[in-house]
């Protein structure tokens, strides 16, 4: 039995190491070998790698020692920020000849309702392979694609054949494909969740649908309502054109615990710059800044406060960020640390939605 219609037609695209393989495109003599996106120096982080480093067990927010160790072969190369800008927008810039309906997530990832699309083809499969041909054509990077009825299902499909792959869940076969998926692949279920639901018998989604509503609610708060509809393939949450981003953060996580407020304060200067040039590259301005701290034991604490003025600059807003870190006393060694922004000066505009009964 699947599930009832109307159904959307939803694709998620999401590029392949995508940092990482514009280093490749621009530097062909790294192409084969190892490399890190970050991650050079005795402070540094890996921000992205690739997936001849990734066999080694390097990955995203590993230091860069930890990464050199795993990986002595490992080649770190510097950000290009302006660069990945550029080819994100030559990448939208295809996505919009299928459909406006396009919400980017990030420079390398968006989602596109194909329902009705300029292309007048009906087979959204056809359209996600069509586009990915077309990304490296014209731009020479790989991309994947999740194909389904909604947003949740579609992300989680376009992780299944990376790198270079696409996959669909017809509409008949999602509920079966929810059973049967690990719980730790669910996005929005991260480590520490999915840890939680190992210790209460919970390995696939089969066993998650075994809890009742209540239960869930009881066990994970208001988290527990949307594990108990995802399971059940239902996420109304529609491609939405006109998001606007709510906030802009930057974090790090530290292979070490850190347990020096000095310390805090020289990775938080670190935080801030990147914090500062992405506010720079997307031309917002916020009046409420946080501090986020995720201690060695995993909880977590925020810490904020709203300026009369908006900020963009770290100048503004560090003295914020270190009057808000000596605020109270730590109370464990600390494993993370981030800033966001939030109250942007960015206004939201009505979206458009649509929604038809079609073939899928």
């Amino acid at each position: 039995m699947g599930l009832k219609g109307p159904f959307k037609k939803i694709i998620h695209v999401d590029m392949d190491a995508f940092y990482a393989s514009v280093a490749e495109l621009d530097n062909p003599e790294l192409k084969g070998k190892a490399i890190a996106v970050g991650g050079g120096g005795f402070r540094g982080v890996v921000a992205a790698a690739n997936y001849e480093a990734r066999k080694f067990g390097v990955k995203s927010a590993m230091s860069g020692s930890v990464a050199k160790r795993n990986c002595p072969q490992l080649i770190f190369v510097k950000t290009d920020f302006p660069r990945y800008k550029e080819l994100s927008l030559r990448i939208r810039e295809i996505f919009h000849q299928y459909t406006d309906l396009v919400e980017p997530l990030s420079l390398d990832e968006a989602y596109l309702d194909v329902t009705i699309n300029k292309k007048g083809n009906p087979s959204a499969n056809a359209i996600a392979k069509e586009i990915r041909e077309k990304i490296y054509e014209e731009t020479g990077l790989r991309a994947s694609a999740g194909i389904s009825v909604n947003k949740f299902i579609a992300k989680v499909a376009s992780d299944i054949n990376k790198p270079n792959g696409q996959k669909t869940i017809h509409p008949e076969k999602v509920l079966k494909f929810l059973e049967e998926l690990p719980i730790d692949k669910f996005y929005g279920v991260g480590k520490v969740t999915a840890e939680k639901m190992y210790r209460l018998g919970i390995f696939v989604g089969n066993d998650l649908k075994k809890k009742t509503l209540q239960e869930l609610v009881r066990l994970f708060g208001k988290s527990g309502t949307h594990y108990y509809n995802i399971v059940r393939g239902i996420h109304t949450s529609f491609v939405d054109p006109n998001r606007i981003r709510k906030s802009v953060a930057a974090e790090k996580t530290f292979n070490d615990n850190i347990s020096s407020e000095i310390f805090m304060l020289e990775r938080l200067d670190e935080i801030a710059d990147e914090l500062e040039q992405r506010m720079i590259q997307i031309k917002a301005k916020g009046k409420t800044i946080t501090l986020k701290i995720k201690y060695s034991d995993f909880t977590q604490k925020t810490r904020s406060k709203t300026s009369k003025n908006f900020m963009q600059k770290k100048s503004e807003f560090f003295p914020v960020i270190k009057e808000l870190l000596l605020q109270e006393k730590l109370v464990n060694p600390v494993r993370l640390l981030g800033i966001s922004f939030g109250n942007l000066n960015t206004e939201r505009k009505e979206p458009l939605l649509v929604q038809l009964k079609f073939d899928f």
